[in-house]
């Protein structure tokens, strides 16, 4: 598929408690922490966001293990993820997110955060990360995101045969 359309991207973090959400700049260059939803309002606060920010595209969080396994987690994001892009009319990829809650953690303490302050932005601050990352990676392969993740970074989510956005 060849992506010509360059935009808003919005990031999400998803977890058993909270959800971390980030977005970028229309020139794709910088991502920056959102909001942390509740489980509850984690899929009504996205699809809120996308259309508010008229994004072009969901970036989702693929929590891989070291060892390239999925567990409990890489499957409820898979199934989060699959909600999304039933709900939503841009689409949707799932990104190994590896390191990322590492690395958002890290530099929450370096820039003042106790653990108990971390813990309210962690989850904005990891989906940042997430974002940033394939905005990097955007600007070394000189595309546009869509073409980055259609080129191997991410993985397309399908809504499920027979619904519609």
């Amino acid at each position: 598929m060849t992506w010509i359309r360059g935009g808003v991207w919005v990031a999400v973090d998803p977890g058993s408690v909270r959800t971390g959400v980030a977005a970028c700049d229309t020139g794709e260059v910088l991502a920056s922490p959102v909001t942390t939803l509740t489980k509850e309002t984690a899929i009504t606060g996205v699809v809120e966001i996308v259309r508010e920010r008229g994004a072009v595209g969901v970036v989702v969080g693929l929590p891989i293990s070291l060892s390239g396994a999925e567990g409990t987690s890489a499957r409820s994001a898979r199934a989060y993820a699959e909600a999304l892009a039933t709900t939503l009319e841009v689409p949707v990829y799932l990104v190994d997110e590896r390191m990322t809650s590492v690395a958002a953690g890290a530099a929450l303490q370096a820039g003042g955060h106790d653990a108990r302050s971390a813990r309210r932005v962690i989850d904005q601050a990891a989906a940042a990360a997430l974002l940033q990352g394939v905005l990097d990676a955007r600007v070394a392969g000189g595309h546009v995101c869509g073409n980055v993740l259609d080129g191997g970074l991410g993985e397309r989510v399908v809504p499920v045969e027979g619904e519609q956005p």
